[in-house]
């Protein structure tokens, strides 16, 4: 590994957090890597998508060394999710700084990747900003120090929005080219209590509807004349909500249904509604289909004589990786630069691993602490950055020998 590199990540994760990146503009981000990269002798290029009001900016970016060997690719995203109340936040949330985590939350310092107690803070410092830097300078190491086969770098600015044309509309240009890829590592904060604690090696599934239930509207002195849907849905909303969906399995925990919101009514306290409008989601194992969730579903509400519709949205498909080459690499990795040996899960919500898993064989997850991801004062720790540079390249170098 070069180590004139290896005081760099934490100056690109600053000029990462810097940029006002919301989803899904990426406010620069991507060409600020993307020219890193190409000094580095990387092909780059954008595959942006989307409207032009809401443009989605994406980045694949390849070394090829002209030897056989297999396709590795570092996967992350560069846009964050809204600060919410900037008066909540202790600092500007796109102005990089630095607090030592036990301190008083007033106290700044000048971080030092030797100091241990300081973190940096911003948006995006944990999800996943600081892993970007990471990943993009391992793969700089790799390009230098020499490798078989091709590493590879695929970023977008739209996985903390709808995801519509990011990471997948990038996969299926890939696909569509024939592009075979070996492995991936996305860069998503997995690590619970300290760097290399946990790796995720797939992710459930994710599957939305809204369902509209049509009554028939009017005056609460008088149901006779009316129909309310909100006493229709209610006995086969009971059943949905204690159905029993599957056990699961070694890999995943059972499928689960969730109501997240619920809406009727006129406001009027004497009428009775027309309509009630309901959001729910499954997270769902390898053990069910969506198309087997979906029968489920509008069986008990025909059973039950409900009046309904529902549009549904299939967010991803389940995804596991098996133990196999990524798995080991990484896993020793892990262990020669933080001394551990993590717990492989699929907990969590979802990330593009799963429209990457679309053409790879081997995804998983790693990346920093996420204890504060979305949070107000977000944050990393400093002396992370450094070693997830290095459990980065390690992994490359073991799989392109």
């Amino acid at each position: 590994m070069n180590a004139s590199l290896s005081a760099a990540v934490l100056p690109l994760a600053e000029a990462l957090i810097a940029r006002r990146s919301v989803t899904p503009d990426d406010a620069g981000c991507l060409d600020l890597i993307a020219a890193r990269l190409a000094a580095a002798g990387f092909a780059c290029e954008r595959l942006d998508a989307g409207p032009p009001e809401a443009r989605v900016a994406n980045l694949w970016a390849v070394h090829d060394s002209g030897r056989p060997g297999p396709t590795v690719v570092l996967a992350g995203h560069t846009d964050v999710v809204p600060t919410g109340p900037l008066q909540r936040w202790t600092s500007d949330p796109f102005v990089p700084s630095y607090r030592a985590a036990a301190a008083n939350p007033a106290a700044t310092a000048t971080a030092t990747a030797s100091n241990s107690t300081m973190r940096l803070y911003g948006r995006g410092a944990a999800d996943m900003k600081a892993a970007v830097a990471a990943m993009t300078l391992a793969a700089i190491d790799t390009a230098a120090s020499g490798h078989a086969g091709r590493v590879a770098l695929l970023l977008t600015s739209d996985e903390e929005g709808p995801a519509l044309h990011g990471t997948r509309h990038a996969v299926e240009v890939l696909r569509a080219r024939g592009e075979r890829l070996d492995a991936c590592i996305v860069g998503e904060p997995t690590s619970v209590d300290t760097l290399g604690d946990m790796i995720k090696n797939g992710r459930r599934g994710t599957l939305s509807g809204r369902l509209c239930v049509r009554g028939v509207q009017g005056h609460i002195a008088y149901p006779q004349l009316a129909r309310n849907p909100i006493h229709d849905l209610a006995p086969a909303l009971a059943e949905l909500v204690a159905a029993h969906w599957d056990t699961g399995n070694a890999h995943f925990p059972p499928t689960s249904f969730q109501v997240s919101n619920f809406n009727s009514g006129t406001g009027a306290g004497n009428v009775i509604p027309g309509e009630a409008v309901v959001d729910f989601n499954f997270r769902f194992s390898t053990e069910s289909t969506d198309a087997e969730l979906r029968a489920r579903v509008e069986a008990v509400l025909k059973r039950h004589g409900v009046d309904f519709d529902i549009a549904w949205t299939l967010g991803g498909q389940p995804f596991l990786t098996a133990p196999g080459t990524l798995s080991a690499a990484l896993g020793g990795a892990i262990a020669a630069e933080c001394g551990l040996r993590p717990v492989m899960s699929t907990t969590g919500g979802t990330s593009d691993g799963r429209f990457i898993a679309a053409i790879c064989p081997q995804v998983v997850e790693f990346g920093v602490v996420n204890a504060s991801i979305h949070q107000v004062d977000e944050w990393v720790d400093v002396a992370a950055l450094e070693p997830l540079r290095r459990v980065y390249a390690r992994t490359l170098a073991a799989l392109l020998r």
